[in-house]
């Protein structure tokens, strides 16, 4: 259900944005970026320790202050959580919880779990110390999130397994606390799993201490030797290598001490004591060991001075630092000494002492030792009344005990039901949601099978017009090509009528007229001469005209080189020029298409007219060479040329462009003046 309000949430979010802050987008993350900037400033300065505790606060509030402005999502829940860890470092709880409440709220409302589960797990911080069932309720809260997250594979376990192992060993100390010990035990196992598989090994020496005093408890103490040993080594080469080997050397000490085994529990001690320069540091701890030093040797009948001496030393160190539960413990064993001794009225006073200062703190366990040890060394009628006050506390203590295991059972199955509720309305919402799809997939289905029939029918139509169209078409065509198969069989007529009739006949009259001239001296040669210079001019024209004529469809009966040398040969005589040409055999010019060869036949007929024209050349070369599956064409006259860069190209040369592009060749004009010309064309076949 969850994952269902995120995924609709999500869309909603992702919508609005999309339609209202499109246009602005680049501007918001300049500005978040800039506020992101001004808060991680701001509780950068409240790190400071040589500000006050005042001035470190204050550039929070500063930061807070920034971090409202945001809009909600992860980056402000990951801010509001950051700042509350600062809080917690100043020692300012009530900051530090509020604003986890609003960031677990917030991360509720975006579908944040990660948010969520470090948010439980801050709070179950805060209660730890207050309300054992509340910091309890808590952590499994986020115990549960991050395990959803592992089971939900929509995550890298590995970048929340440091916070979710915390959350773990948290609620293993929790369950140790109420002698839940096989929770624990198992807790704690889970716990250094996730500290080895996020790699941050901070805490696995604390686990292991956890185990080894939960076995204890159990009453495995090889097991419970083993596992502070462990603590020892997997805190080797840290910044705490040396605290571990004080607690764990104490721990092991107490191992033994409850096996009665107070030779090896002395040896450990001494080990313990052996990091003076460390202890000089540490007077709590230094205390403790010599306490406990004190104590073994007291319990083996060790009657050396220094048993009380040690007592005595251990208690000024602790009076000194006022360390109560140290005061509490030490003030027991000193009333237990003196008892031993004969020293009643000495004992006593430690003995009350003891009870006062368990009191005082509230601490139920030390508190119960003294009404027994006040109960065993008093008068008979105030060691009853210590006696019956010792029954009642011991039933106090067993009955909260039990209290807070039900408490916590009760939370797990509580928090196992609504997880189960949850589930069980996810799976109903998953059905809804199948046979709303299911519905929309048949209706969906049933809208494309009559869009198809539609389509059919429109298609049928379609074809059948495509049809009608194709037909009528091939008529249009069938009578175009008819047209113009008559067409070109009149223009050759009409050829080879103006080349063999009309242009013969002129060429006899020219003929004739040249016979009279050689013949007559009548005074008329020269008008005569002039009627032969235009009956000349009429020669050229008409056979120019007939090439025309003949070349726009090309006869399959002459060869196409044939056609071109013949065209080259007829102009060049007319215009009295010397002319070569030359054809590569490689060239297949029965498989080049018709409208290419009349394109190249009019380019050489264009640049020929160009020649004779402007030129003013004396010879031109025309060759046809075959060069990678194409025809090259080269024109190259030895006339006066042109420059370039600053003639215009007239309509001749725009033509010869025009076709070499139809062909998708490519054509290149070469002159310099007084050079001559070079006309270049390049197609594929």
């Amino acid at each position: 259900m969850n994952f269902m309000n995120f995924l609709i949430k999500r869309i909603f979010y992702f919508l609005l944005f999309i339609l209202f802050n499109s246009c602005d987008y680049n501007n918001d993350l300049k500005e978040e970026d800039l506020k992101v900037n001004m808060i991680d400033e701001a509780i950068s300065g409240s790190r400071i320790k040589s500000k006050s505790v005042e001035e470190r606060k204050s550039d929070l509030k500063n930061a807070y202050g920034v971090i409202s402005t945001l809009p909600d999502g992860i980056e402000k829940v990951n801010k509001l959580r950051e700042i509350s860890i600062e809080y917690y470092k100043l020692k300012d709880q009530e900051k530090f919880i509020d604003l986890n409440y609003k960031a677990l709220k917030m991360s509720t409302v975006i579908g944040d779990s990660i948010g969520s589960a470090k948010a439980y797990g801050n709070i179950g911080i805060y209660y730890r110390n207050r309300e054992l069932d509340s910091a309890y309720k808590n952590f499994y809260e986020a115990d549960k999130i991050y395990m959803s997250l592992d089971n939900s594979g929509n995550y890298d376990p590995l970048k929340y397994a440091f916070d979710h192992g915390k959350v773990l060993i948290d609620l293993a100390k929790l369950s140790q606390k109420v002698k839940d010990y096989a929770e624990s035990e198992e807790l704690t196992i889970r716990a250094i799993e996730k500290f080895e598989s996020s790699g941050n090994l901070t805490y696995v020496p604390l686990s292991y201490s956890n185990l080894g005093t939960v076995a204890k408890y159990l009453g495995r103490y090889d097991d419970a030797v083993e596992y502070h040993l462990k603590a020892i080594e997997a805190a080797k080469n840290t910044p705490k290598d040396t605290l571990y080997a004080t607690v764990s050397y104490n721990n092991i000490g107490t191992v033994y001490k409850s096996q009665k085994k107070y030779k090896k529990a002395k040896e450990f001690y001494d080990e313990g004591l052996a990091f003076e320069s460390f202890l000089a540091k540490k007077p709590k701890r230094y205390a403790r060991l010599l306490d406990n030093l004190a104590y073994v040797k007291f319990l083996s009948n060790n009657d050396d001075d220094d048993v009380l001496f040690l007592f005595n030393k251990a208690l000024k160190i602790r009076d000194s630092v006022n360390d109560l539960v140290g005061i509490a413990t030490n003030a027991l064993h000193l009333a237990e000494y003196h008892h031993s001794r004969g020293n009643d009225s000495v004992a006593l006073y430690y003995g009350e002492r003891a009870r006062i200062t368990s009191e005082q703190m509230d601490n139920n366990i030390e508190l119960l030792r003294s009404y027994q040890l006040l109960s065993e060394i008093s008068d008979s009628n105030v060691g009853l009344k210590y006696a019956q006050k010792y029954i009642r506390l011991n039933d106090s203590i067993v009955n909260d005990e039990r209290a807070f295991r039900d408490k916590f059972a009760r939370i797990r199955f509580e928090t196992e039901e609504k997880v189960e509720k949850i589930a069980q309305i996810s799976r109903e919402n998953q059905y809804l949601i199948f046979a709303i799809l299911g519905l929309s997939v048949l209706f969906l289905l049933g809208y494309v099978i009559f869009r198809q029939q539609q389509s059919n029918k429109e298609l049928l139509f379609e074809q059948k017009q495509q049809q009608s169209n194709q037909e009528i078409y091939r008529l249009l065509l069938s009578q175009q090509l008819k047209l113009e198969e008559g067409r070109k069989m009149e223009q050759h007529r009409m050829s080879e009528e103006l080349h063999d009739g009309v242009l013969g006949r002129l060429f006899g009259v020219r003929l004739s007229l040249d016979g009279i001239n050689q013949r007559a001296n009548d005074g008329f040669t020269d008008a005569r001469n002039k009627y032969i210079e235009e009956l000349k001019s009429i020669e050229r024209e008409i056979r120019l005209i007939s090439h025309d004529l003949g070349t726009e469809t090309l006869s399959p009966d002459i060869a196409y080189v044939d056609v071109v040398e013949s065209l080259v040969s007829d102009l060049c005589t007319v215009h009295k020029m010397e002319f070569e040409f030359a054809n590569d055999e490689n060239i297949d010019w029965e498989v080049v298409d018709d409208q290419k060869k009349v394109n190249l036949f009019r380019i050489i007929q264009e640049s020929l007219q160009n020649i004779f024209k402007h030129a003013k050349a004396k010879s031109v070369k025309i060759n046809f060479d075959y060069v990678d599956d194409k025809i090259n064409l080269t024109i190259l006259d030895d006339g006066i040329g042109f420059k370039s860069s600053k003639v215009k190209r007239g309509i001749g040369l725009k033509n010869i462009t025009s076709r070499v592009t139809q062909m998708n060749g490519v054509v290149d004009f070469i002159s310099n003046q007084d050079a001559g010309t070079k006309v270049s064309v390049g197609i594929p076949i």
